[in-house]
């Protein structure tokens, strides 16, 4: 257990932190400690008058101009370039488009192409739930041609064989936190020929990635977790260079096409990862995206790291001193084995993140019984920390979450 158990003792570790600086990035409600960003990140203080310039200017003066002049068609590739320093891809490598879904369907059915005359797709159980719907989807699609096949994680190595195509895995689980050796799991997939398809979402802008160092093939992640794009932002698709040439996805809309203007009938493949747009992207996300992604300038992600692992270690210390053995820990122990979020399990615990949620420490409940809490270095301190466990504190002792109103669902949890 850490000895920095007090408030004081955090507010001295945050004087001296390296990513002080780049919290008045963010436009922080006051009074809310956010710790909700590993599922919709904060509003940069730089979006909104982004998005007013695009809709005044660009769009209001500019009019369809402004796809040249102001240089939206060029936003995917370009948008793209930016988020390859953060997951270790060459700027060639990553196209932002569509969604996380989307681009999942999109490079699982290319990833069955390249391997012609294997049928399985390898995951895991309890995989992020669209990862595997989209999975089944394309299983129906193919009309079983090739079948999804889940193992458990500790199984995943035992099953790969020369009857898999691709390997389908979220590097960091949605509600543990429970990182994959992602270079060791690509290794073993192509030791058997198998293709691997990341999912970083949970990944990108949290932990450091190096897909070229660990050897992937394909990934996607989603733009509005901690690279702060907006509800609903676009996502990017990762194809490494080498497969980019035999790359055919199944959604082949005008902005793939290698010519898109000049509207003959037959499709062409664009070069490169262009080939993995679709249709006419959305400006003003794609807008909101790029300002979420700056929030990253300067930022070193062994930093990012390292104060992650700071502040979910000292939530977890302060949390078994202060109120031992009230909650199961879900997330491994380990902070080197988990990401940037921390889950816990309490039969009770939609009404006790709804009570933390009105008391001002926002994270998010997922079914069955997980209370999830985002460390976002960015914006977080340890101060913040420390402050959101004494609220929980006070919550569980004077049980103020048996409200009744706190049992009662949202649409959203």
């Amino acid at each position: 257990m850490t000895a920095v158990l007090t408030r004081e003792a955090c507010e001295a570790m945050d004087r001296s932190d390296p990513l002080a600086f780049a919290r008045v990035r963010f436009a922080l409600p006051p009074g809310v400690i956010y710790l909700d960003g590993n599922s919709l990140g904060p509003l940069p203080r730089a979006t909104a008058d982004a998005l007013a310039q695009q809709v005044q200017v660009a769009w209001g003066q500019g009019l369809i101009r402004s796809w040249n002049t102001a240089g939206w068609i060029d936003a995917p590739l370009r948008i793209g370039t930016r988020i390859a320093r953060l997951i270790g891809a060459g700027a060639d490598e990553v196209a932002v488009t569509d969604s996380t879904s989307v681009n999942l369907f999109k490079l699982a059915s290319a990833a069955v192409a390249l391997r012609p005359g294997r049928r399985v797709i390898l995951s895991e159980p309890g995989n992020f739930p669209t990862d595997l719907y989209m999975l089944q989807g394309l299983c129906q699609q193919l009309g079983g041609a090739v079948e999804l096949k889940c193992v458990p994680r500790d199984r995943i190595a035992d099953a790969l064989d020369d009857t898999v195509a691709v390997l389908v895995l979220t590097h960091v689980h949605y509600t543990s936190g429970e990182m994959f050796d992602m270079a060791g799991m690509t290794a073993r997939a192509h030791a058997v020929g198998a293709l691997t398809l990341w999912d970083l979402s949970h990944s990108t802008g949290a932990v450091p990635v190096d897909l070229s160092a660990a050897g992937a093939d394909l990934a996607v992640g989603c733009g509005y977790k901690y690279l702060n794009g907006g509800p609903g932002a676009p996502a990017f698709a990762y194809v490494a260079r080498r497969h980019q040439a035999d790359l055919r996805q199944p959604l082949s809309g005008w902005m793939g096409h290698a010519a898109p203007f000049a509207f003959v009938d037959d499709y062409q493949p664009a070069e490169g990862i262009a080939r993995m747009l679709c249709g006419t992207p959305s400006v003003l996300a794609m807008t909101a995206l790029d300002c979420g992604i700056a929030t990253f300038d300067g930022v070193e992600m062994a930093a990012v790291r390292t104060k992650s692992m700071s502040l979910s270690s000292l939530f977890l210390d302060l949390l078994e001193a202060r109120l031992p053995g009230l909650f199961e820990l879900v997330s491994p122990r380990n902070a080197a084995d988990r990401a940037s979020h921390v889950s816990l399990a309490h039969p009770d615990g939609y009404a006790i993140m709804a009570a933390l949620i009105a008391a001002g420490v926002i994270g998010d409940f997922r079914a069955p019984d997980r209370l999830r809490f985002g460390f976002t270095p960015l914006y977080l301190s340890h101060a913040d920390v420390f402050d959101a466990v004494e609220t929980l504190v006070r919550i569980m002792q004077t049980e103020s979450w048996r409200d009744p109103r706190f049992a009662v669902r949202q649409a959203v949890t």
